[in-house]
């Protein structure tokens, strides 16, 4: 087993952890919002968004080091507005900065699968779900916004 790998896998991994220890989800607030019928329970985002993670972590992990300005600026994009949105629903309690915000997430989660299609084909794939979830994310808060 090569500790050095694991190690890097989970610096890279952890930082996407980052905005769920500071930013707590209050699902009392997620339980009082008028919601779509398709809304999913509180709990199933705590099961959807480690699995994400570890998905473009693992995107990441395996392109850090083919990487270039436009990566880089499209990473960090993603993952700010990616952290920023508990910030935005669950601590000041906004669905429209969380709704701006999720555009930016959906956005740049695409504009960086693109990123790594160019690169490396075989690891952008583990970024489509992202994607997808990331569009489903934006109806749903989109349909949040409207109903309250």
């Amino acid at each position: 087993m090569n500790f050095k790998k694991i190690g890097r896998f989970l610096l890279f991994l952890l930082p996407w952890f980052i905005s769920a220890i500071i930013f707590r989800s209050d699902t009392n607030y997620y339980q009082s919002l008028n919601k779509p019928f398709f809304a999913p329970p509180a709990f199933i985002f705590g099961i959807i968004w480690p699995i994400l993670y570890i998905l473009i972590t693992y995107a990441i992990y395996n392109t850090w080091d083919t990487r270039d300005k436009e990566y880089n600026i499209s990473l960090l994009v993603n993952y700010i507005s990616n952290q920023l949105f508990s910030f935005f629903f669950f601590t000041i309690k906004t669905p429209f900065l969380a709704f701006v915000d999720t555009v930016i997430v959906l956005a740049s989660s695409y504009y960086f699968y693109r990123n790594i299609k160019n690169s490396n084909y075989k690891y952008s794939k583990y970024l489509i779900p992202y994607v997808i979830w990331n569009v489903f994310a934006l109806i749903l808060i989109l349909s949040i916004l409207i109903m309250n």
